[in-house]
C-alpha cells in the first residue's frame, strides 16, 4: 500500500525544480496529479516510497514503456481528471498544470526508441545527501532491468543544478537540453 497523499505533498514540496513550489498554486493537487498519481495507480510494482518517522520523504517512480503507460493513461488516468478540470485561459500557475492535463507531456520518439522506459524521483530535503536517492535509484533500474528493461530516460528541470548533478553522479547521460528540462538516459546493464 503506497501513501498517495505522502507522495503528493513530496512532489510539491519539491515541485519548483527541486525545492517547495507550495505558494505558486492554488490547488496543491495538480502537481501529483500530473507527475505522481499516474505512476503509483498506473505502475504500483515500480512505486518505491522512501519515509521517515515524520513521513514520506521521497520517492522513486517508473513506467517499464513510455508509450503503453501514456496509452493506459489517456485511458484510465487523464479522462476524470481533464473532467474536473477544464482547460483555463489565464496566465496562472494552476492553468499551466491543468493544460498539461490536457496535453500530458512526453519526450520524442527517438528518445523513446532508445530509451522505452522513464523514472521520476524526488526528496524532500530532510532526505537528501543521506544515500536514499542512489539507494531508491538503483533498486529501480534493478527492478528495470528484471522487467526486461535495456534502457531509461528522465526529465529534469534545467536549473535544477543539483538534480542534473545526482543524475550524472550516477551515471545518466543528457541525451537532449531545452530550455524548460533536460532529458538524461541510462543504458541498464
Amino acid at each position: 500500500m503506497h501513501d498517495l497523499p505522502g507522495a503528493y505533498r513530496v512532489c510539491l514540496l519539491t515541485g519548483d525544480a527541486g525545492e517547495d513550489a507550495t505558494g505558486q498554486y492554488r490547488n496543491p493537487d495538480l502537481l501529483g496529479h500530473i507527475y505522481v498519481g499516474p505512476y503509483i495507480v498506473g505502475e504500483p510494482d515500480l512505486a518505491l516510497i522512501a519515509a521517515d518517522e515524520d513521513g514520506v520523504t521521497g520517492y522513486c517512480l517508473a513506467a517499464r514503456d513510455t508509450r503503453a503507460f501514456a496509452d493506459w493513461a489517456e485511458r484510465s488516468w487523464w479522462p476524470s481528471l481533464r473532467a474536473e478540470f477544464p482547460p483555463r485561459s489565464d496566465d496562472s500557475a494552476d492553468a499551466g498544470l491543468i493544460g498539461l492535463i490536457h496535453a500530458p507531456p512526453i519526450v520524442g520518439d527517438d528518445i523513446l526508441t532508445a530509451y522505452p522506459a522513464q523514472l521520476h524521483i524526488d526528496l524532500v530535503e530532510r532526505a537528501r545527501g543521506s544515500g536514499v536517492g542512489r539507494r531508491l535509484v538503483e533498486r529501480q533500474v534493478g527492478q528495470l532491468w528484471d522487467a526486461g528493461v535495456t534502457a531509461c530516460h528522465l526529465v529534469v528541470a534545467a536549473s535544477n543544478a543539483n538534480g542534473i548533478g545526482f543524475y550524472e553522479h550516477l551515471g545518466w547521460r543528457v541525451l537532449e537540453r531545452d530550455d524548460d528540462g533536460w532529458v538524461m538516459g541510462i543504458e541498464i546493464r
